[in-house]
């Protein structure tokens, strides 16, 4: 099981709290969020069955959930960028 991750993104002078946290293999789900000076602004379960479907050795399995976070993280970045997520 992976805690999660955490980035800062900011645009147009707001700081933006990404965050991932993983809600455990037996869910096989993370939870994106998006805080705003500690409001939620935004928040998202994704499935991550296909990577558990793989039967990966612990630390690929490890790899492969972190990269999917990663490229939710930049995602969601893209979306406030483009006011979608404000």
């Amino acid at each position: 099981m992976i805690t999660g991750s955490n980035k800062i993104f900011v645009h147009e002078g707001r700081e933006f709290h990404l965050q991932a946290e993983d809600l455990g293999a037996a869910a096989k789900v993370f939870e994106m969020r998006v805080y705003d000076r500690g409001t939620v602004l935004w928040q998202k379960r994704v499935s991550y069955e296909e990577i558990i479907a793989q039967e990966l050795p612990k630390l690929e399995f490890e790899q492969a959930l972190r990269a999917k976070m990663e490229k939710t993280m930049l995602t969601v970045e893209a979306a406030i960028a483009k006011g979608k997520i404000s």
